[in-house]
């Protein structure tokens, strides 16, 4: 009975092995695959039957450039993947999960959850370092480096420090954190962390990091804000000179759809109001963005603000004066 047992295991990893060969490439010759797996053509044309048996439509051709390819069936079998392939699926599908396109944020956490149910164990905890430590707002961010957010991912989930060199005031300086967060806006990522040298809560661009690497240094968790809320806040309003708070008498759901994320926070008061936060280099710029969504406002904050809301319109209304035509231009 053992005998057969262990002739029975291997025959069963000889044709997962088979299987892995044929996903890695599109065709292979029936000496190639014998000489893989170390057995004979006809092991070969047998272990084809059994993934055959399986729903796997193996597909034989003849003549020169002839083999064994996979081809496309009537279900969907299983595949096989290695460590590396299957740690970028779930980064590709975490993306996906956090994106906005209708109906693809289901399906990726759908997919996201059987792989992590087959994975094994070590790799598992990969997974889900990853699906805990990311957050997100907006969709069409631009991709960064994965093995810079599993390095990030991993140091959330284990709560030990961070180091990295981030650009800062014209030059590059290493940054020492605690990490939190991984934020996926509607641009780029972002890590939520609390900076040691600057003992206070600051965002940074996962694209703008290099030589990030996490140390065996534990740390106990503080009070943390809410992640995506701050980043999203910090991006659209506290990294300006100025920020303006508007009423603004339109749905919420209406406006965001008018407003990059990264570009303000929308936040819903009541049905029909919400309120809009966001920042720039001038006061005159933000309440010109928005005044061209077209609704009806109020400004909240700054005070100094509903002076250039009269100064806007006094202009707007001079400009749209009756005066004389201008001159026609004489012909040449």
């Amino acid at each position: 009975m053992d005998a057969a047992t262990s002739e029975e295991r291997g025959t069963t990893e000889r044709v997962l092995t088979l299987l892995g060969l044929l996903q890695q490439r599109q065709v292979w010759t029936g000496p190639e695959l014998a000489d893989r797996l170390g057995v004979t053509p006809r092991t070969v044309r047998r272990d084809i039957e059994r993934l055959r048996t399986l729903g796997y439509q193996v597909q034989a051709s003849q003549g020169v450039g002839g083999g064994y390819q996979l081809g496309p069936g009537q279900d969907l079998p299983p595949l096989l993947l290695d460590d590396e392939e299957a740690i970028a699926t779930a980064v590709s599908l975490l993306t996906g999960a956090a994106d906005a396109v209708a109906g693809a944020g289901d399906a990726a956490l759908r997919a996201l959850t059987k792989l992590d149910q087959v994975l094994p164990t070590r790799l598992r905890h990969e997974v889900r370092a990853l699906s805990a430590s990311v957050e997100s707002f907006g969709a069409g961010r631009t991709p960064a480096d994965p093995e810079i957010l599993m390095t990030l991912a991993k140091a959330c989930r284990d709560q030990v420090e961070a180091g990295f060199d981030y650009p800062s005031e014209n030059q590059t300086r290493r940054r020492c954190v605690e990490p939190y967060r991984l934020v996926a806006s509607d641009r780029r990522w972002y890590l939520l962390a609390y900076d040691l040298d600057r003992d206070d809560w600051r965002n940074f661009r996962v694209d703008r990091m290099t030589h990030v690497s996490a140390r065996t240094w534990h740390y106990h968790p503080r009070p943390a804000p809410d992640a995506a809320t701050y980043v999203q806040e910090s991006i659209a309003s506290r990294v300006y000179p100025h920020q303006a708070r508007f009423l603004v008498h339109a749905p919420a759901d209406t406006v965001r759809a008018q407003i990059p994320p990264s570009a303000a926070v929308v936040r819903q008061r009541g049905s029909e109001l919400c309120e809009v936060i966001s920042g720039a280099g001038s006061l005159d710029f933000v309440l010109m963005h928005v005044l061209l969504l077209g609704h009806d406002f109020e400004v909240l904050d700054p005070p100094e603000l509903r002076k250039r809301c009269h100064a806007l319109a006094e202009k707007l209304l001079s400009a749209g004066a009756t005066t004389s035509p201008a001159p026609d231009m004489e012909e040449p």
